[in-house]
């Protein structure tokens, strides 16, 4: 489709809105998607390891950290915990598929 447009004249800036843009935003947004899913995956393992942000500092894998010392009294601290992680990373990656499908150009509505 570009060539067909710079064939007819078209400016480049008509053909990176027209043409360009539309076919790379949802691969673009999809990856984006399944990067932050990572990201808190990666943080969740490295905190969890002792090797994230200061103890002082809150996040998911410090909690599930400190909550390793209780699983015989408190075993809801972990789970909890656990839990936000896996429904955070499965409810991003359900919104990465539905943009592939939304923002999919070959999907004629």
């Amino acid at each position: 489709f570009v060539e067909a447009a710079r064939a007819l004249g078209a400016s480049k800036l008509r053909q990176v809105i027209r043409h360009i843009l539309p076919n790379s935003l949802g691969p673009v947004i999809v990856a984006g998607t399944v990067d932050v899913a990572a990201a808190i995956i990666a943080e969740s393992t490295l905190s969890f390891l002792g090797l994230g942000f200061p103890p002082d500092i809150p996040t998911w894998g410090r909690i599930l950290f400190d909550a390793k010392d209780y699983l015989d009294i408190a075993p809801h601290w972990a789970l909890f915990a656990g839990a936000a992680i896996f429904l955070t990373v499965l409810t991003i990656n359900f919104i990465g598929d539905g943009l592939r499908d939304a923002l999919d150009p070959r999907k004629v509505m």
